[in-house]
């Protein structure tokens, strides 16, 4: 491809992204966390280059609410980027399998899920979850020397927040620990404080995720995942979730994919095709991540220059 055929490709998809004329062909929820920005410019640029299509993002929902804008399919939001499974298994379960009106694709990426750590916890000899449920230990992570450590579980309306209560609870964590749900931003701001600073901190952590490579995070240790000891009741499918849910092990195996409302398949019929196989790579949302938040980009120039430099696997993925 030349120069000029580039300039014009990336011009391009840049202007469909940030509003051309075009009515809206669909609508894909944008996210308040990179890893779900990432994925959700970068559909939406690969439906323009390779279909020509509009795909407009609609502003962040939290995730029982997004299912909820999914299954009225009245417009509000039609692709949903980020079905981490088995953290949304419940509305799966709900919206997929018993209603229909969600169908998910079928090329997933894979994701991680645990507790990470700075190197400074590592130092410490912070290497397992059981670390944890020790109150000397838990003394490593008092920011504010009330005598609690701190432990950020996730943001409030992540379906894994939820998982990671019953997890403090039932590995001892929370005896000891002041649980923090709080949007990302601010944990990864104490994090960056931590980390400059070389003391611990500890926390729910995903992969793809940008902060594994900028502060040098590990997984702890815990026991291999069990199904009998990682029962997950959500508030959306029980009132005493908290009660009926008991886990003790490692997530399962992480799998994300894309969904969208089952109205697209006849009103567009060629995206549904796209969307099915659309399959994007931890290196692909950790690249953009790391752009978008240590580079500071612009998110529409990263989703298309990355369409540019894999233009071909897009082509692919239409004739698939």
């Amino acid at each position: 491809m030349s120069r000029t055929s580039k300039t014009t490709l990336v011009g391009l998809v840049v202007a469909s992204l940030v509003g051309s004329a075009a009515a809206q062909d669909a609508k894909v929820v944008d996210w308040n966390f990179p890893g779900g920005r990432a994925s959700a410019f970068l559909v939406s640029a690969i439906a323009k280059h390779a279909l020509g299509m509009n795909v407009e993002l609609a502003p962040p929902l939290a995730v029982p609410v997004l299912w909820e804008a999914l299954d009225r399919a009245d417009g509000e939001v039609d692709i949903h980027t980020e079905v981490w499974i088995p953290n949304q298994g419940g509305l799966v379960a709900s919206y997929v399998d018993e209603k229909g009106s969600v169908v998910l694709s079928e090329r997933p990426w894979m994701g991680v899920q645990g507790y990470c750590v700075t190197p400074a916890a590592i130092e410490q000899g912070i290497t397992s979850v059981f670390d944890l449920s020790n109150p000397d230990n838990a003394l490593l992570f008092d920011s504010n020397g009330d005598g609690m450590g701190e432990i950020w579980i996730g943001s409030e309306g992540w379906q894994s927040t939820n998982i990671e209560r019953i997890r403090a609870r039932d590995y001892g964590i929370e005896e000891f620990f002041e649980l923090q749900a709080a949007e990302e931003s601010v944990a990864t701001a104490s994090l960056d404080r931590a980390f400059n600073a070389d003391r611990a901190w500890v926390g729910y952590c995903y992969g793809p995720h940008h902060n594994f490579t900028l502060y040098n995070l590990s997984l702890l240790d815990e026991p291999a995942h069990d199904p009998d000891n990682f029962v997950m009741v959500q508030p959306n499918a029980d009132p005493d979730w908290y009660n009926l849910s008991s886990v003790s092990s490692a997530y399962p195996e992480t799998t994300i994919r894309i969904g969208y409302v089952v109205s697209l398949e006849e009103r567009q019929p060629a995206l549904v095709q796209l969307l099915q196989n659309i399959q994007l790579s931890a290196g692909d949302i950790n690249a953009f991540a790391y752009e978008l938040v240590v580079n500071e980009r612009d998110p529409v120039e990263i989703a298309s220059e990355w369409v540019e430099a894999n233009s071909e696997t897009v082509q692919s993925w239409v004739g698939q």
